[in-house]
């Protein structure tokens, strides 16, 4: 007996749906995906993030997001939520609603057991259709690990990681200087280091 048909849905009823529902879905071809929410480090780490972003980039054209804003790929049809979204410049958004971009320079996904496999493999790899994307980075909320992926001039990516509680890392493509430390505040004792 054969399998049954997925019933897929376009992106217009897709953001219809999403606009009007109380929890945030994912879309990828056709499918949705219902989204969990996150742990206290998670949270955490999320909330040092932004403040370290914001910080340095006051007086700059760029500014970061957190996980209520979805971001498009028309080239291969995903509707995301990454953990932090930096957009540099005008937004540019899909419709005009205004509340889905698809031009970020620098996306953050904060890792957790249940997301680090799709975050560092299938995901990177849809995000890499991304053609104002410049820099991705993968922020463990289980140990003192970050991991930036850095676009280069041929298209390739470059990977530099950093296990250093004192180790920090330049985003070049913001002109920001990150530390762990600043990163990682409130969850030494609540992580494999």
């Amino acid at each position: 007996m054969g399998q049954a048909e997925k019933a897929l849905i376009s992106k217009e009823d897709y953001l219809l749906y999403e606009r009007a529902a109380d929890t945030k879905h994912e879309y990828f071809q056709g499918e949705i995906f219902a989204m969990s929410g996150a742990s206290f480090k998670h949270n955490r780490i999320s909330t040092n993030a932004i403040f370290s972003l914001r910080s340095s980039l006051k007086g700059k054209n760029c500014f970061p997001y957190g996980s209520d804003l979805r971001i498009h790929i028309p080239e291969n049809s995903l509707f995301t939520y990454p953990d932090i979204s930096v957009i540099c410049g005008e937004i540019e958004s899909t419709d005009d609603k205004f509340d889905t971009a698809t031009n970020p320079k620098v996306i953050f996904e904060i890792l957790s057991p249940s997301t680090k496999n799709y975050d560092k493999g299938g995901k990177f790899s849809l995000y890499r259709q991304i053609y104002s994307l410049q820099d991705y980075i993968l922020i463990d909320s289980e140990s003192v690990m970050v991991e930036k992926f850095s676009k280069n001039d041929d298209g390739s990516w470059t990977l530099h990681e950093f296990k250093n509680i004192n180790d920090s890392f330049l985003i070049k493509s913001i002109e920001v200087n990150l530390l762990l430390s600043d990163l990682y505040v409130g969850l030494n004792g609540d992580l494999k280091i």
